[in-house]
């Protein structure tokens, strides 16, 4: 098929050329709008109680979480002085007046102490912006505008969980602007010196444009049907330049070889897709899969990073496998033009690329002369003492990962100087009690509410009552200790104006407002108290606690399954590859090891704050409850790439030999400098966007690029040759009927060993 495919790129390379342009130039222009139509939230499960809670008290009740805060600060005095609180009372009824706003409420308008800070120099306003998370973002910044303020009265500072967002988002859209402009210089500099060739150099970057273009198109298509993340952005961007280094350093270098072999242009073009295009789809493929299992997840933060990766993974092998032999195909050995000096000494030397099968041509390395192959060679001398070194050293980089806490990203996500962290921090330090963090009780389809005062009346009690709660504000009243502090319970008297938020024709809700930080183990216990209490109204709880625990919930009851999607197509592709049941399981196992390194390492760096100064984040005490789930699937995806590269050889050259140890010491030595200059190349793109003001995504940027250069070099270079050295002949076992199968089904590198 490949070979087809060669032949006719090499036939109509114009064609396809203009048609790759064609469809680049639609795709920049349709799909350079995506970032307009992303969404910063995602991290609900819709079908959680919480998530169900929230939804009903937004339609039955108006009501919900406050998710806009005005900080005001008198600036020479206290908020109750004349001045200052004639100027809040007109800055709440003028927010008020504001369309698409309601639960309006101020520390002058309701006089509650819980809206003053402790020193009675700041008060808040609270408000909730109806609609959904665009509407939200849309009106927080025309808010801000309007409302930020500083005058020799008040000072005016715009906070909520709708301004974090939109700062989030903004932040997003910087850090990417900034990353790409480190990224694409350095990585274009290195193609160029590792190519020793301008040409040569600049042909990854076309086909990281074309898949990171493509799927920007991709996005702004699904961003019509269904929520996608902005976050996803910068997988596209990281992901898009690394495999696109990925897969074109293997074409153009096996393209490359085969012209130094003495091969027509023609020839070379079809002998480099027959071997390297098809180690590259295969490759593709078992990343695709890994990113496939993101989609199991209902958290459309999480499904987000599954649409864009498997799109820009498919783009990507498309650019390697259509668009790059086509570029090849027009320059032939032009390919090499603009060399540098500093490769002409290797030219003849250099390493057949992964799962390409060196020609009977190509100059080969002679054995025990490459530095990979002394590598590979002096681990499997003593395979069992490296593999138990590698390994416990592994482990102990991630033990920290015992201590690991999860929480939900809040406003210290975004760097000190932003606005809405700093109306956050001010709420935490200042004031005694979180509004904003209160739980939600809502009780839906019970009637008229004025038919069950006692039942409320008796709930709201008990519910004040538990550990964590600071008060309850009910139709009946508020409650503390078990004490009703104010309200009625009079059947036939008219609802008080504070409590009318409470009471729906067919329903009531209650606000419990913890003493504890909502997104601390101490918030989850309070939810979990109020949630085994037994409601007599059939009560649902929602709200910032409730929402970590479901969130929790909801990610860890769908790992298995991802976990098992992952494992079972990567098993089946491996096997297709090899014949053998055993190098799929030590590549499943090698893969979970690799990942221990990454896991401890984000709990102590992220969690416990080491080197957070260098870094430049806030560390929280906890970890975001999705990226260990999202480090997996990519990080997992990524090791497979290279675990493919570096057995297609081995297979090969065990085919060739039926010898193990020299097998496993050719393929390393074959695929060991590009294997490691890509690791390398996508590392540093993933570094770079390790610079985003987002902790979360700066975490994200850190842990892969540690995960991708821990397993190019521990993993790789040592613990698979250690492991195939103990193994020896069992590395290709299978049981007749499997190696029947693969003898009819199997893909093989080899020119004419069959297999498609």
């Amino acid at each position: 098929m490949l070979e087809r495919l060669g032949r006719f790129l090499l036939r109509r390379r114009w064609a396809v050329l203009a048609a790759a342009l064609v469809a680049l130039v639609a795709a920049g222009a349709f799909g350079g709008s995506a970032v307009t139509k992303l969404k910063s939230g995602g991290f609900d499960d819709p079908a959680a109680e919480s998530t169900r809670a929230a939804r009903v008290l937004r339609e039955q009740f108006g009501a919900g979480d406050p998710n806009l805060v005005l900080l005001v600060t008198a600036k020479d005095g206290r908020v109750d002085d004349p001045a200052v609180a004639a100027a809040g009372q007109a800055l709440t009824r003028r927010l008020a007046a504001e369309p698409d706003l309601a639960q309006v409420v101020s520390y002058w308008a309701s006089g509650a102490p819980a809206l003053k800070s402790t020193d009675g120099s700041q008060a808040l306003v609270l408000a909730r912006i109806t609609g959904d998370e665009e509407d939200m973002d849309t009106r927080a910044a025309a808010l801000t505008g309007a409302y930020a303020r500083d005058d020799p009265t008040l000072r005016v500072q715009v906070g909520g969980q709708a301004q974090v967002f939109r700062e989030v988002g903004e932040q997003v859209e910087a850090d990417l602007a900034r990353a790409e402009a480190i990224a694409v210089p350095i990585t274009l500099l290195l193609l160029v010196l590792v190519f020793a060739s301008a040409v040569a150099g600049a042909l990854p970057l076309a086909v990281g444009g074309f898949a990171i273009v493509g799927t920007l198109l991709v996005l702004r298509a699904l961003a019509e049907v269904t929520d996608v993340s902005i976050y996803a952005l910068n997988l596209t961007t990281a992901l898009g330049l690394g495999l696109a280094i990925d897969y074109s350093l293997f074409i153009v270098s096996r393209y490359r070889e085969e012209l130094r072999a003495g091969r027509a242009e023609a020839d070379a073009l079809v002998a480099t897709m027959r071997t390297a295009g098809r180690t590259v789809l295969f490759s593709a493929a078992t990343v695709a899969v890994s990113l496939l299992a993101l989609l199991v997840f209902p958290l459309y933060f999480l499904r987000s990073f599954g649409y864009a990766g498997i799109a820009v993974v498919a783009l990507a092998a498309v650019g390697a496998l259509v668009v790059l032999p086509a570029l090849l195909a027009v320059l032939g050995r032009r390919v090499d033009r603009f060399r540098l000096p500093i490769g002409r000494r290797r030219a003849a030397t250099t390493e057949v690329p992964a799962g390409a099968a060196a020609s009977r041509h190509a100059p080969r390395t002679q054995p025990g002369t490459g530095f990979w192959q002394r590598v590979a060679t002096g681990v499997m001398r003593r395979p069992l003492p490296i593999a138990l070194a590698v390994v416990a050293f592994l482990v102990l980089l991630g033990s920290p990962f015992l201590g690991v806490r999860f929480g939900l990203p809040d406003d210290r996500v975004l760097p000190a100087h932003a606005q809405g962290r700093q109306v956050a921090e001010a709420v935490r330090g200042n004031f005694a009690t979180d509004e904003a963090g209160a739980l939600s009780v809502v009780a839906p389809g019970i009637g008229d509410p004025r038919a069950h005062l006692a039942d409320i009346d008796g709930y709201a009690a008990a519910l004040s009552r538990l550990d964590g709660v600071q008060r309850v504000d009910a139709l009946t009243g508020t409650y503390s200790d078990g004490r009703r502090l104010q309200g009625q319970l009079t059947a036939g008297a008219a609802i008080a104006p504070e409590a009318r938020r409470f009471a729906a024709a067919d329903g009531t809700w209650l606000s419990v407002v913890p003493s504890v930080e909502p997104g601390s183990a101490a918030g989850e216990d309070l939810v979990a108290a109020v949630r085994d209490l037994q409601a007599p109204l059939g009560a649902q709880v929602t709200g910032p606690s409730a929402q970590l625990v479901d969130t929790k919930a909801s990610l860890f009851g769908n790992l298995p399954a991802a976990a098992a999607v992952i494992a079972l197509v990567t098993f089946a592709l491996l096997f297709l590859m090899t014949g053998s049941l055993v190098i799929p399981a030590k590549a499943l196992v090698l893969n979970l090891l690799s990942l221990t390194a990454v896991y401890g390492a984000m709990v102590y760096i992220f969690q416990d704050g080491h080197g957070a100064g260098l870094l430049g984040f806030t560390p929280t005490g906890t970890i975001d409850t999705s990226m260990p789930v999202l480090l997996f699937c990519i990080a997992f995806g990524l090791s497979m790439d290279y675990e493919v590269f570096l057995l297609s050889r081995i297979k090969e050259e065990h085919d060739r030999t039926g010898d193990t140890v020299a097998a496993v010491a050719a393929g390393l030595e074959r695929t060991g400098r590009i294997v490691t200059t890509a690791a390398a190349l996508l590392a540093i793109v993933f570094i770079a966007f390790a610079t985003s003001e987002v902790s979360f995504l700066k975490l994200f940027g850190v842990g892969t690029a540690l995960a991708i250069l821990v397993d190019a070099t521990l993993i790789r270079a040592l613990l698979v040759p250690a492991f195939m050295r103990l193994a020896g002949r069992a590395n290709w076992w299978a049981p007749a009927p499997l190696r029947r199968l693969y003898a009819r089904a199997g893909l093989r590198e080899a020119p004419g060993a069959g297999g498609a």
